[in-house]
């Protein structure tokens, strides 16, 4: 496709024309350029095409597609290849289903364990996310489809997402929240990247020309298309000259004349018009000649039956390799002749997807009592307590309780309901229902040994952690979990995921405490960059299972590690054993730990990581790569990465508390295998001058505003107020107006029918994502800017200039559609 040849023929109302969506999930075609759409779907973990009723939620239905584990499943296999093949099996059904962009990978940090939407994401640690997200760039883009990470940045929180102000001190930006971004676009160049819905310090993403502009194209080389996440945009001239190139949904019929207007008055550059269009025209070149016959791709008939089998053993396989073995004391794996007790509905019911827009339909959906059963195990089941809420009752504990001391051993499949964790909404609290909790200890004390499955996608407080045999930690586990749990139990396969996430004791041992979501709508990074297991670590707190966590049915030795230098790199090398009886898979990881350092940071951080496949008895040479990104620190004041002088610790470990040997690696000012080392002297004053003692000593809760004001580069900025109205305030924030209150019950009272045939959880869902809604967003359902304009007036009390704007739109769009019918 000749790219320049098409936007050279364009009018500048067909560029502009390009830079909106023509429907909810396709861009703007124009055929007599020769220019096809570009068809879009999410998929994470697997394709959710609608060819019927669009929808970001996950409400409508999607056509059947193979469901993988989720990301925060997946990263605890720390397998950069399996993540890539899942990636790569994306990428082909997306082909097969005429999807040109699956958006995906979700790279954002786990803040908090109690985001709703960290099922979506890899990890904690900013490496582990970005070689995990740059393979499944690698995968889905190998097919010729293009890969759209998402969400940039620093979009941690659901609540209040689309109009929240994420404020975040420079290192922390840097270091944790933007880290994984830079590693995926320099080391897979991805095609596409999707702007998150917050503002990043006062700024939304979507038109911020340091964060589009400056970082992501100039420093990084980001060379594909920039996408707003769905009703993102808010200001559409600010937009486009930051650098966004394409809003997404569509259609928006005010957004080309927004542009032109914008242009026509001299406040944005033709120019930038015209950037955008190119960018969007080579999109659509990269996908389609990737899709052309001449590259050697059969029809999607011939290929789609096979991908779908070949698939789904490939989500079993993910699935058993992600799995993590909390405990055990031997009563895994299970005897081939020991009677089992299945209890709780998960077990013929999994939780094995997140809700919301990563919702997939699953082409073939298994569980773990047909699975047993299938396999000649001596299984009897009890249900145990109701699957949508997690609650039980005497009669479910006592059947439960009968049939776990009439077994050799209980098997507890519970977790976390979907009530419990979606996109849209934040947790409450980081337990699990009552109803199961009361339910695991009862079996615990009636069964003669009791292994609980843990079915969910974030941690949870497990009370009863030490009155039980095993826990084996699925997650969300995908279509084919039952099946990888049957392996995983009997032994078929022994567990080798690692925790890609601190699983706390308790919520309080966070670094935020309970102060988690900010509910302002101004999102305060306290921690900094003292978050996961880097606050853990520091601040000596124990947690129920350190990151890296994972047990084995076998057991490992590791040798002495070794400093050497090779491809003009260092890496460790240590060689591993499989002191075991079994053949079995071991993540081994490599932290760096900079002593003495003259700034607040944090104790350790994941440097590398490697697997090894080991048969009994074997042994192995692992090496560990120790590169600049993992010694470098970001210096706010100058603005520019050093890597410091002074004494570092390399560790390889087998978590981040179970360090198995050391070496000692001696910086010097100069030139080095790490780049240019500076001495502590040469950073920055505002990276020497003093931070508050919290990030010195910490203590969970103990980072408040004035702690955080101490932060190098960082202003506080005033906290927003709720009134004047803008196109930007809530749905929420119409109750501050009697107009606004007015509306809403209006509006309740034409929702309350359609809502009340929804089910509890999705009504739930769907409620607390309208309250959040900026009223912008009213444009993604059809709604015009002129209309949204109109409302704002209304609620700030100008009533008859909003009326007149709402009218005239009205009266516009019937002149327009009468035309209409008298042309046909």
């Amino acid at each position: 496709m000749d790219v320049d040849g098409i936007v050279a023929t364009m009018t500048p109302h067909e560029r502009a024309s390009l830079l909106a969506g023509a429907s909810h999930w396709s861009t703007v075609a124009f055929p007599e350029h020769g220019l096809p759409a570009v068809e879009m779907s999410d998929g994470p973990h697997g394709l959710r095409h609608q060819t019927g009723a669009a929808d970001h939620l996950g409400i409508n239905a999607s056509d059947p597609a193979v469901c993988y584990p989720t990301a925060s499943a997946l990263a605890c296999s720390f397998d950069v290849e399996l993540v890539e093949e899942v990636g790569r099996a994306i990428g082909e059904e997306a082909r097969d289903q005429g999807v040109h962009v699956v958006l995906g990978p979700g790279v954002n940090m786990k803040r908090s364990p109690l985001c709703g939407r960290n099922f979506e994401y890899f990890s904690e640690d900013p490496l582990l996310a970005g070689e995990l997200g740059a393979a499944m760039v690698r995968g889905i883009q190998g097919t010729g489809v293009a890969a759209c990470v998402k969400h940039f940045a620093a979009n941690n929180q659901e609540h209040a997402r689309q109009v929240s102000n994420s404020v975040v001190d420079e290192r922390a930006l840097r270091e944790v929240y933007l880290a994984p971004f830079e590693h995926i676009v320099r080391r897979s160049a991805p095609w596409s990247v999707m702007t998150a819905y917050n503002r990043l310090n006062g700024t939304y993403c979507s038109e911020h020309p340091w964060l589009l502009h400056d970082v992501l194209r100039g420093e990084w080389g980001f060379d594909g298309v920039c996408i707003s996440d769905w009703g993102a945009v808010s200001d559409v001239t600010a937009s486009v000259a930051a650098g966004l190139d394409l809003c997404m949904p569509g259609p928006r019929d005010d957004y080309a004349a927004t542009l032109e207007e914008a242009v026509a008055e001299g406040r944005l550059p033709q120019e930038s018009v015209d950037a955008a269009a190119m960018r969007v025209v080579r999109l659509a070149a990269r996908v389609h000649d990737a899709a052309s016959p001449a590259n050697g791709r059969s029809s999607a008939a011939e290929q789609a039956l096979p991908a779908v089998a070949s698939g789904l053993e490939l989500a079993r396989r993910a699935a058993a390799r992600s799995a993590v073995l909390l405990e055990n004391d031997g009563t895994l794996p299970l005897a081939p002749s020991a009677r089992i007790a299945l209890i709780g509905e998960f077990a013929v019911e999994p939780r094995y997807q997140g809700a919301g827009s990563s919702k997939i339909n699953p082409v073939a959906l298994d569980n773990l009592y047909n699975e047993l059963n299938d396999r000649g195990c001596a299984v009897s089941y009890a249900r145990g307590y109701d699957r949508a809420s997690g609650a039980t009752s005497s009669e479910l504990v006592r059947e439960a309780v009968e049939t776990a001391a009439a077994s050799d051993v209980a098997v507890v499949v519970a977790g976390l309901p979907d009530c419990f964790e979606s996109e849209g909404f934040d947790r409450k609290l980081m337990v699990m229902p009552r109803g199961m909790n009361e339910l695991i200890e009862r079996v615990a004390a009636a069964a003669p040994r009791c292994v609980v499955v843990l079915q969910g996608g974030a941690p949870m407080e497990l009370p009863w952690r030490h009155r039980v045999d095993a826990i084996l930690l699925a997650y969300l586990a995908g279509c084919r979990g039952g099946a990888a749990l049957a392996d995983l139990l009997l032994g078929a396969v022994s567990p080798s995921g690692k925790l890609a996430e601190t699983w706390p004791a308790r919520l309080e041992d966070t670094p935020l405490g309970a102060a988690f979501p900010d509910f302002d709508n101004e999102v305060r990074y306290r921690e900094s960059v003292l978050s996961g297991y880097r606050f853990y670590d520091a601040a000596g707190v124990e947690p129920a299972y350190p990151f890296g966590h994972g047990l084995s049915y076998s057991s490992f030795a590791y040798g002495d590690a070794e400093l050497v230098e090779a491809d003009g790199a260092w890496q460790v090398v240590c060689r591993v054993r499989n002191t075991g009886d079994c053949p079995a898979r071991d993540v081994v990881q490599l932290y760096v730990a900079a002593q003495d350092s003259p700034v607040y940071r944090e104790r350790q951080r994941l440097a590398s990581f490697a697997s090894v496949e080991l048969a009994a008895g074997e042994a192995a040479t692992v090496r560990l790569p120790v590169e600049r990104e993992a010694l470098r620190v970001w210096d706010a004041g100058a603005g520019a990465w050093r890597v410091l002088a002074g004494r570092y610790e390399l560790r390889v470990a087998s978590s981040s508390r179970d360090v198995r040997a050391c070496i000692r690696l001696d910086l010097v000012a100069g030139p080095s295998l790490a780049g240019d080392v500076v001495a502590p002297a040469e950073l920055s004053a505002e990276m020497l001058a003093p931070v508050d003692d919290a990030y010195i000593h910490l203590r969970p809760g103990a980072f408040d505003d004035e702690a955080f004001a101490s932060l190098p580069g960082l202003v506080l900025p005033p906290r927003r107020q709720v009134t004047p109205f803008t196109i930007d305030s809530t749905v929420a924030d119409m109750n501050a107006s009697p107009f606004g209150r007015l509306a809403l019950r209006l509006i309740d009272r034409v929702m309350r029918k359609p809502m009340a045939e929804v089910e509890g959880q999705t009504r739930e869902m769907i409620s607390e994502i309208v309250a959040d809604m900026p009223l912008r967003s009213l444009t993604s359902s059809g709604v015009s800017m002129r209309t949204v304009e109109g409302l704002v007036f209304m609620l700030n009390g100008c009533y008859l200039r909003g009326l007149r704007r709402i009218v005239a739109f009205w009266l516009k769009a019937r002149r327009e559609l009468a035309a209409q019918r008298f042309r046909s």
